[in-house]
């Protein structure tokens, strides 16, 4: 017998050791405890658990009974929770949690939400005397509306009432911060934390506004009583995420908190001589909308030829038995850039997420009311789902995935370079320079989380920095698009380099050389890429303006507002592909590529000298 409540354990023994791989073992191991002294159980049985978790997450992720298992799973790590603040100090990690955030409040509300779920759901740390206390989030303010700051503020305090202990840390205070590093080291790292402005200090970009966060990590852990730069892990993440990951199902996509995220990070921080570790993303993709088009038409054009082979009457037939999930960089219309040889499948088929009694008819006009969300970087066939693997395993990691990386006190001196630049691909960009130089340092584990580029209501009022929407509902992704281009550029640049050099002192004449021959590869690709674009443009108004199919004749109003939208959609789309388009003659302009070559090359001469003066500041700060 125990005097220590171990129900949960005993019921998973004894309904599922003759179903679960491995877990009689620990069962046996369990009742030989059950036999020890009093005084010699509690280590014992907190030593148990740990090895049971893998083997149950196995059965989970296979198994038809999932939502009773992942409850039983849940209730596990807090069973385990509950023992360990009956055992000596909790010295496992605490964690700072830093979410930039630029006029989304409503992002930033599910983020928090998924934050303060996934402390109830796992109980990471247990909570005491009403707050979770080995958990604190920073909202790192960049919005420019005051009410977007004012929301902002009102959540802070709302999770803080709850429990979660959330800093609201506002834009006077960064200024505050910034102004407390003496002049001359503050205009060296102006490169990493931007210059001072009280006229304007919002919208800085995520690099910019990131590395400011750092600064207020390194304060917090400075003053705290119980948080040191001993047992803190940061945390970053961007506001369009989640703490669950996604299943696709018969019925639609689901979310869950299937993850225990803090546990298995404290863990392989334990066990490993981990810098930084990282983890990807399920759900909308990663990457800009301007890189994804080609694949995103070529699904377009095959759900319509499907369409119109069906009768709009008759009952969807889009709701497949089997869903099928996408490659990996399905999305990426340049796949091989980052390594891939290609895809299994040429196009991805449409899963109707209507539930219940629906037609072809209904199906068609849920598909054209979201079609053009698409520009805000929501991908209707190819998202990525999760997988389960070993959560303990790493692997070598090469990119920083700026929404979900933690790093040690130590890692802090990797700020996110060339902000000024404002360049997409930060992260990867970021990650080459890391991984030449900390190696096995810096790896990856399989606890991604759920991006959610938007919100499912409405994206009018949520910013994205390159993207703009006018009255007459042109989307433009002209300054995105050309972000992608030229940091695609840098990217690839600095991964050339690396391989040779991982000193990161880097010649004029290297660097020059590098960038020729990556930028004539690119020009190449981007041009296949943008024929390809207008050429499938063609074939997907064609496709919609034929006379004999049956959505040109019909009378319904709903179905003129569907086809309107089809066609707003092609618009949007050679608006910003075609030869007209302001990107596509600066991508093509050699003098305005030189212009922002040279930029790139003098930051990336000046890097040595941003990243020692970055060092000097946080030994001071």
């Amino acid at each position: 017998m125990t005097i220590y409540n171990t129900d949960v354990l005993a019921n998973l023994f004894l309904n599922y050791a003759d179903r679960i791989t491995g877990l009689g073992h620990y069962q046996s191991e369990y009742q030989h405890i059950l036999g020890q002294k009093k005084a010699d159980q509690l280590d014992s049985l907190l030593a148990l658990y740990d090895p049971i978790y893998p083997l149950f997450e196995k059965y989970l992720w296979e198994s038809d009974e999932f939502d009773a298992l992942l409850a039983m799973y849940q209730d596990l790590f807090r069973e385990q929770e509950n023992l360990i603040t009956l055992s000596t100090e909790d010295k496992r990690a605490n964690f700072i949690l830093s979410i930039p955030i630029a006029d989304r409040p409503g992002h930033l509300k599910a983020c928090l939400e998924s934050i303060y779920q996934l402390c109830i759901l796992y109980s990471y740390g247990k909570k005491s005397n009403g707050l979770f206390p080995k958990i604190m989030v920073i909202i790192v303010e960049d919005s420019k509306e005051q009410k977007c700051i004012d929301d902002d503020i009102e959540l802070a305090k709302y999770y803080t009432q709850k429990g979660l202990v959330v800093h609201h840390y506002g834009l006077h205070e960064q200024y505050e911060l910034m102004l407390q590093i003496p002049e001359i080291e503050r205009d060296a790292v102006s490169s990493i934390i931007g210059e001072p402005s009280t006229e304007k200090f919002y919208h800085k970009g995520q690099a910019v506004t990131r590395n400011l966060s750092y600064l207020k990590a390194i304060r917090i852990t400075e003053e705290h009583p119980f948080y040191n730069k001993d047992n803190t892990l940061y945390f970053f993440v961007d506001s369009d995420q989640l703490f669950q990951v996604n299943l696709a199902t018969l019925d639609g996509d689901r979310a869950v908190y299937g993850l225990n995220y803090f546990y298995y990070i404290n863990r392989i921080f334990s066990e490993h001589n981990l810098t930084m570790l990282t983890g990807k993303l399920v759900g909308d993709p990663p990457v800009s909308p301007s890189v994804m088009t080609v694949n995103f038409l070529d699904d377009v054009i095959a759900f319509m030829q499907q369409l119109a082979n069906k009768k709009p009457d008759n009952a969807c037939q889009f709701h497949p038995d089997v869903r099928i999930k996408p490659d990996d960089a399905a999305y990426h219309d340049m796949a091989q850039l980052f390594g891939f040889s290609g895809h299994n499948k040429k196009t991805y088929d449409y899963c109707c997420f209507i539930q219940g009694d629906h037609d072809h008819m209904t199906c068609l006009l849920t598909f054209a009311q979201r079609v053009n969300y698409f520009f805000f970087g929501e991908h209707l066939t190819r998202k990525t789902y999760f997988t389960y693997q070993d959560l303990m395993a790493l692997v070598p990691a090469r990119t920083i995935y700026p929404g979900n990386y933690i790093t040690t006190f130590s890692g802090l001196k990797y700020a996110i370079p060339f902000g000024q630049l404002r360049l997409r691909m930060s992260g990867p960009t970021t990650g080459r320079l890391i991984q030449s130089e900390i190696e096995g340092g810096f790896a990856s584990a399989n606890l991604p989380m759920l991006h959610n580029r938007t919100l499912q209501t409405d994206f009018n009022d949520e910013f994205r920095p390159g993207v703009e929407a006018d009255k007459s509902d042109v989307i433009d992704l002209g300054d995105e698009f050309e972000r992608q281009f030229f940091g695609d550029l840098m990217l690839f640049s600095v991964a050339k380099l690396c391989q040779k050099n991982k000193t990161h002192v880097f010649d004029y004449e290297q660097l020059k050389q590098t960038f020729s021959e990556v930028e004539n590869e690119l020009l190449e690709l981007y041009e296949k890429k943008h024929n390809t674009v207008n050429q499938r443009c063609d074939e997907l108004a064609q496709l919609i303006n034929e006379p004999t199919h049956w959505w040109q004749n019909n009378d319904a109003p709903s179905i003129s507002t569907a086809i309107e939208s089809l066609q707003r959609f092609i618009i949007n789309v050679r608006h910003n592909f075609d030869k007209q388009s302001i990107v596509y003659q600066h991508i093509q302009s050699a003098s305005y590529r030189h212009k922002k070559i040279t930029q790139m090359i003098e930051v990336l001469l000046q890097y040595p000298e941003d990243r020692s003066a970055w060092d000097r500041v946080l030994n001071k700060f």
